[in-house]
């Protein structure tokens, strides 16, 4: 049985190919994507680990904000003498690093990175542990002096003598580059600028008494932990943030986990729908070749083969299948992994393909997925085909289903489609996030399993609707060709459901989005009252010196200011939540419409007082006149009076957590320091809109990362931010197409070796090679139409759904792309052209008398 299943592996290598072709497809971006973030996580390891110092001393990040504050945390300067006396401490550095900060050169064109890198200003002070050295020029020495690391000099064409504008929180300064530093290690991407310590100090802190960190060097034969044990014994426990090398780099790491994460995920997600379409085709080949090998498998029963040996046979072949699969598809992820080390190289990252990390697991994975795949793929046709008796071989039954009932895939496809339906109701009537959340996946799985269940009962009726131009368009041509889609129930709706789950995905996703951005211009039609919004194209803060100079622009009234501020809240039920609160000028009212379910902006704002969303306060217990406590970064305490309560949905919202606002006052006595983060602007009375603009941008010009956004601006920019998520869908449709193509193909290519008999005749009655190419690619058409319209209606379902969900966030309006649903239906007709190329050229050109006499 071994020797029959390995011939008859290799003589079906051809026909296996393209279902090989799936599971190269779904390996490839596993282990793509495990190499390359095992490859980052180990090169930034190494960078962590050896530039971190012995035992790092840090302000106490004790609250972490969603949204930047602009707030710089920093320690005192003279800590460092006081540290330097302990025992064990070798050497001390105070160090100043300040992130996010924009340096412009003379064209007022900003310096820093374009991919979301941060650029960050230090001061100059090379230890054995420093990222770089100095390879040409000299060290700063005073005020006026920088030196730019090699990479960001290269690529903004900087060089020696040159002038860059630094724009930084205490306000803006100009430095000459008198060197250039170059990475001794990875460069992970950001621009780097380095200053004279005691100017890093006064310029970018605002004072020559503060560093944002301590640096210590062990002296010989102290370990760092007990190093640290004597630090924090002499700084105070609780005080300051102290960690050892191995604990500073683990948390720069686990900061860095972020991005990789967000990596991982979008090529596991690849991966997974390449698997979820895979399964289709392999299921699909592996019936459509068992059904050709009827005669075949009952001689082997009649030879002697128990069931038990000829499902062994078809699972085996099913398993080398999924071998070779897994070793060219874990080949192709690496190559995958390597185009993507290239890829982060372009944008500033600088890996290495030669220090590429394949570690046990990503080859464990491939394999398991990959032979995984295939065997639970092939594992109902295999007990299909051991249920063949030798007699119904031998006298060529049909095993493929052309006419077998429906009936337990009727009921079970009802049940699993009932359970689903109910689930996707109950999500659109729950009234909870996380529960509606919860039902709406549990419904998109069950209905997903429904219709691919109960897929084949819909061949025939909708069929019949979709082909039933074709008779009186293609004559003869075209009943033949709507008749072959419609003989096999089964194997039709298998071919189509490759399809059709990436085009559920992408109806789901396209009215997901549609609702969103509608939603959004909605709310900001009826929440944003000003006439410009001034922010930073990254959302970061920026210096008081921007705000001075929007206030003195001629034709500017109004300016309100809005800041944020990391807190905690002691809540009555007991829970403490921490969160994001915003801070705003007293005029608020004025730039935006607020909808109050009790109070006003006025109370709200008042000194010793906030707002919170009014659902958020049901659920915790909170009342209008309620006191409670609240906690500020750096351990500063408070208590505020519930001033206010919005309706988040009706107003739009502040877009954190509970909805927390205060005034302005408040911000800036518990958060001393924090910059703004947008400034509202309407134009003074006798000045339109349109005479402010160009004032403001001209005002502006000198700091190119702040923009002036009037609504339109809004509108467009919330529409690029949705658009990302749609592309990434767009792409996940565009691999489901290859695989469903490749099933498509694979199914006509096989029935054209299934009928070769039959359409040896048809030619030998007068059919010509161009009509049966045309019946073909009919069927095909036909076939894949059929799995558009099945995966757009599901889609339409599960984005309704989806809409009901996002409407418990404020988001109610429910939009359908409809252009997009029609473009996608052509598409798919497209497809189905494309996909019968090939099999309809290797049928019109058979041997009519060869084939006549196929068996």
């Amino acid at each position: 049985m071994l020797k029959a299943t390995l011939r008859s592996f290799l003589a079906h290598k051809g026909r296996l190919l393209l279902s090989a072709l799936a599971v190269v497809l779904s390996v490839a971006f596993v282990a793509g994507s495990l190499i390359f973030s095992d490859t980052v996580t180990r090169t930034f390891d190494r960078l962590f680990a050896s530039t971190s110092a012995d035992v790092t001393i840090e302000a106490k990040q004790d609250l972490k904000s969603s949204v930047p504050t602009g707030a710089v945390q920093t320690v005192p300067a003279a800590l460092a003498d006081r540290v330097a006396s302990v025992d064990g401490v070798a050497a001390v550095h105070p160090d100043v690093s300040v992130e996010n900060i924009t340096v412009v050169d003379s064209r007022n064109e900003s310096v820093g990175p374009t991919t979301g890198a941060p650029t960050i200003a230090n001061d100059w002070n090379p230890t054995d542990r420093s990222p770089v050295k100095l390879t040409s020029g000299h060290a700063p020495h005073g005020a006026g002096e920088a030196l730019l690391d090699a990479d960001t000099a290269d690529k903004k064409h900087v060089r020696i003598g040159d002038t860059l504008t630094v724009l930084a929180q205490p306000g803006t300064f100009k430095v000459e580059i008198v060197g250039i530093a170059t990475f001794t290690t990875t460069n992970p991407g950001a621009a780097l600028v380095f200053l004279d310590p005691a100017v890093a100090r006064t310029e970018l802190l605002g004072s020559a008494d503060r560093v944002t960190s301590i640096s210590l060097d062990a002296a010989p034969g102290v370990t760092d932990t007990e190093l640290k044990r004597r630090v924090t014994a002499a700084v105070g426990a609780g005080s300051y943030e102290v960690r050892t090398a191995d604990e500073q780099a683990k948390s720069a790491a686990a900061d860095l986990g972020g991005f990789l994460d967000v990596i991982k995920y979008v090529m596991l997600g690849f991966a997974g729908i390449a698997v979820l379409v895979g399964v289709f085709l392999i299921v699909n080949t592996f019936s459509m070749l068992i059904a050709q090998r009827t005669r075949e498998l009952g001689l082997l029963r009649a030879l002697g083969a128990d069931r038990r040996q000829v499902r062994r046979s078809v699972l085996t072949e099913a398993v080398l299948l999924g071998l070779v699969g897994s070793t060219l598809g874990l080949a192709a992820g690496i190559g995958l992994a390597a185009g993507l080390i290239k890829l982060m190289s372009a944008f500033g990252m600088n890996l290495k393909t030669t220090e590429m990390v394949v570690g046990w697991a990503t080859p464990v994975a491939s394999y398991v997925v990959g032979v995984g795949v295939t065997f639970v793929a092939a594992y109902l046709p295999a007990r299909r085909a051991a249920r063949v008796s030798p007699m119904a071989a031998l006298a060529d039954a049909d095993i493929a289903g052309v006419g077998r009932p429906l009936k337990v895939r009727a009921v079970v496809g009802s049940v699993v489609g009932a359970l689903g339906a109910a689930a996707l109701a109950g999500c659109a009537a729950a009234t909870k996030t996380s529960s509606a959340a919860s039902l709406l996946g549990l419904g998109v799985v069950l209905t997903l399993v429904a219709t691919v269940i109960a897929g084949p009962l819909l061949v025939r009726p909708v069929i019949r609707v979709l082909g039933g131009a074709f008779p009186a368009l293609f004559g003869s041509v075209g009943r033949m060709s709507q008749r072959n889609a419609l003989r096999n129930p089964r194997r039709t709706g298998a071919t189509a459901s490759a399809l059709m789950v990436g085009l559920a995905l992408v109806g789901g996703m396209s009215v997901a989005s549609a609702s969103m951005s509608r939603s959004f211009d909605q709310q900001i039609d009826r929440t944003l009252g000003a006439d410009f919004v001034i922010q930073n194209s990254n959302y970061t803060p920026f210096s008081r010196e921007v705000t001075d100079r929007v206030r003195a622009t001629d034709g500017v009234g109004l300016v309100v200011r809005q800041r944020f501020a990391p807190v905690a809240v002691r809540l009555p039920d007991g829970k403490r939540v921490e969160t994001t609160a915003a801070g705003y000028d007293a005029q608020v009212d004025e730039v935006a419409h607020v909808t109050y379910a009790e109070g006003g902006s006025a109370a709200a704002l008042a000194d010793g007082a906030m707002g919170m969303d009014a659902k958020f306060a049901e659920e915790h217990g909170v009342r209008l006149g309620s006191v409670l406590p609240v906690e500020f970064p750096g351990d500063r305490m408070t208590e505020l009076k519930v001033g206010a309560l919005t309706d988040q949905e009706s107003s739009g919202g502040f877009g954190t957590q509970g909805g927390l606002f205060f005034g302005l006052g408040t911000v800036e006595k518990y958060l001393p320091g924090g910059q703004d983060s947008a400034l509202y602007v309407n134009a003074a009375t006798g000045t339109g809109a349109d005479q402010l603009r160009p004032r403001l941008e001209k005002t502006l010009d000198p700091y190119p990362q702040v923009q002036v956004r009037d609504q339109a601006d809004y509108k467009k920019l919330v529409h690029d931010q949705i658009a990302v998520l749609l592309y990434l869908v767009y792409a996940l449709l565009g691999l489901a197409i290859v695989i469903a193509v490749l099933g498509v193909v694979n199914t006509l290519a096989l029935s054209v070796v299934e009928r070769t008999r039959e359409i040896g005749l048809l030619r030998a009655i007068g059919l010509a090679r161009r009509q049966l190419r045309r019946m073909i690619r009919l069927e095909s058409v036909v076939i894949a139409v059929f799995g558009a319209v099945l995966g757009l209606a599901l889609g339409l379902v599960w984005g309704v759904c989806t809409q009901q969900v996002l409407a418990l966030q404020g988001m109610k309006a429910l939009a359908i792309p409809w252009g997009t649903i029609v473009a996608v239906v052509i598409g798919s007709a497209v497809v189905g052209v494309v996909a019968a190329l090939l099999p309809a050229l290797r049928a019109s050109r058979m041997n009519v008398l060869a084939a006549i006499a196929h068996e």
